[in-house]
């Protein structure tokens, strides 16, 4: 069955029968991700069996070419024989092959047009939330991105402004950060009170939004030992405390600054449901060492859900039909939880 949404303009269709009248069965716009990677064969695996996935309808984005790849490197039967999965209708889905295993301007262009396409989708309710397979960086740079990440992507697209940044999933465990993307010797003089209380902000909405109604929040600090009162270094003192003062009184509570180095502990013995960070791998490490084959990035903040696999594209073993879709069915499973959510009008 093929869904024709080509261009997703305002006059198409909100979500059909299908799914209109059962707030717990989500639509969710799926993007197979790169085509020269893993992701058709993480969505054919994914799509196989429907009974390992939450009830929902799948609007699928991609090409006819790549997604029968996918299944064929999977030893699996195409998953538009599936009745729940519909192929969207648009001009790439008559694309041919992409060469396996390279990050260029074809196929990373090629991921701007699907991911554009599913989440204009999701903003016109065409869909309840979007989940993509693995993107390339270097691929999407080359196909015309030209922010430093996919979620300043998301957010120039949407026209968003307000404050936004990844969330790290690992089964109930989730994580955001203050600073990202940038050179750990910058962390220090990009932190601010503010910052910190929008971190806490934005994975507590983000929590909520998943079905969490009130998650318990916790905050690491930046220096060894939580800076021993000062004697590592004072960020802990004058910054991420005022912060969640701040945002305690903005109606976000969280505890801490906590030791970075135990709180990851508490929080996996069911202490807490989230962790703010102050850098990018002050999370990621912890995260990535507890479950890599099932972490999952959520793009915080944005005004729709957006769910993704947290590791690559893994070029090296892209067509040898082996790639493990742990994270791929976790992602899919989150999508549909925020999209329930959003169905019922609860965020």
């Amino acid at each position: 069955m093929t869904a024709n949404l080509t261009g997703a303009s305002p006059g198409l269709k909100t979500v059909d029968s299908a799914t209109a009248g059962d707030p717990g069965k989500p639509c969710i716009a799926l993007v197979i991700g790169d085509p020269a990677g893993i992701g058709p064969e993480l969505v054919a695996r994914l799509l196989a069996d429907s009974s390992a996935r939450p009830p929902s309808r799948v609007l699928l984005i991609g090409s006819r070419d790549a997604i029968e790849a996918g299944a064929s490197s999977a030893g699996l039967p195409s998953p538009l024989q599936a009745a729940d999965v519909e192929l969207v209708d648009w001009p790439g889905v008559g694309r041919g092959p992409f060469p396996r295993a390279v990050a260029g301007a074809d196929n990373g262009a090629f991921m701007l047009q699907m991911l554009a396409l599913g989440a204009s989708m999701v903003q016109q309710r065409q869909a309840d939330a979007l989940c993509f397979a693995p993107l390339n960086k270097s691929a999407l740079r080359a196909g015309g991105m030209q922010t430093e990440d996919e979620l300043r992507w998301f957010a120039e697209l949407l026209r968003w402004h307000g404050s936004c940044g990844e969330l790290n999933v690992l089964d109930s465990l989730w994580t955001s950060r203050v600073t990202s993307h940038i050179p750990l010797k910058d962390v220090a003089e990009n932190l601010s009170p503010g910052r910190v209380a929008d971190a806490i902000a934005m994975i507590t909405e983000a929590l909520r939004a998943a079905g969490k109604p009130q998650p318990r929040i916790a905050v690491c600090g930046l220096n060894p030992h939580n800076g021993d009162n000062g004697n590592f270094g004072r960020e802990e003192i004058d910054v991420i405390a005022p912060g969640i003062a701040q945002s305690i009184q903005a109606g976000y509570p969280a505890d801490g600054p906590f030791p970075a180095d135990t709180i990851f502990v508490r929080a996996r013995g069911g202490a807490y449901d989230g962790i703010v960070t102050m850098y990018h791998d002050q999370g990621q490490i912890a995260m990535k060492l507890m479950g890599f084959e099932r972490g999952v990035t959520v793009q915080g903040g944005l005004p729709i859900p957006v769910t993704t696999p947290a590791h690559g594209t893994a070029y090296d073993i892209a067509g040898q039909g082996v790639a493990n879709p742990g994270a791929m069915r976790a992602a899919f499973a989150l999508a549909c939880a925020m999209g329930v959510q959003r169905r019922r009008g609860l965020v």
